[in-house]
């Protein structure tokens, strides 16, 4: 199964790398700058919200965590996957193939275009209590801009399936600063791929 995830918010996927002089966030990016999500991480969201459905449905604790680590392993045991496996989410080929293609001629730092084309720099301070910024305070990062789509393959049971397309529907935040206002994103399911 595929699905989409579209960015509705500039949202930040943090490498948890930061670039001195420059960007104190930086976003995760490919060997080519285009970025991409981390299935891995995807999951720690998708296991967030099916517990909450789980626990919303009356299910008990042990059923919820009976229920999560069968579709997704157990938490904290890398060795143990579970049924449900989540790919990275990546930018589909076509847009990646056309945009290799037309700055195929570029000859400066190609990646740094890439990276360029699909993100923004925001800048951010903290305001002490007379309504000034902290000295100190300034922060830097990368945010993926909004309305991207992102496209990730799901192995999934067929019995699960209807499951985790509710689950899907549940999630609207993720990545890095959701508390203020970046990462909303909309999940759909894609027939055929992307």
């Amino acid at each position: 199964m595929w699905i989409k995830m579209t960015l509705l918010s500039d949202t930040i996927f943090g490498n948890g790398v930061s670039v001195p002089g420059g960007e104190d966030i930086a976003v995760l990016t490919d060997s080519e700058g285009f970025p991409y999500y981390k299935g891995s991480t995807f999951k720690g969201v998708f296991r967030e919200e099916l517990e909450r459905l789980l626990s919303l449905e009356g299910k008990s604790k042990e059923e919820i965590k009976k229920t999560a680590n069968e579709l997704l392993g157990e938490e904290g045991n890398d060795s143990d996957f579970g049924s449900l496996v989540f790919s990275d989410f990546m930018i589909s080929d076509q847009v990646k193939n056309k945009i290799l293609e037309n700055i195929e001629s570029y000859e400066g730092d190609k990646v740094y275009v890439v990276t360029e084309m699909f993100s923004n720099l925001r800048t951010f301070t903290r305001i002490n209590e007379y309504g000034t910024a902290e000295k100190g305070s300034l922060r830097i990062a990368r945010c993926v801009d909004k309305g991207i789509s992102f496209f990730s393959e799901i192995s999934c049971p067929d019995d699960q399936k209807e499951k985790v397309l509710e689950v899907l529907k549940m999630i609207k935040w993720i990545g890095t600063m959701r508390n203020r206002g970046f990462g909303k994103v909309k999940i759909t399911e894609v027939k055929g791929g992307q």
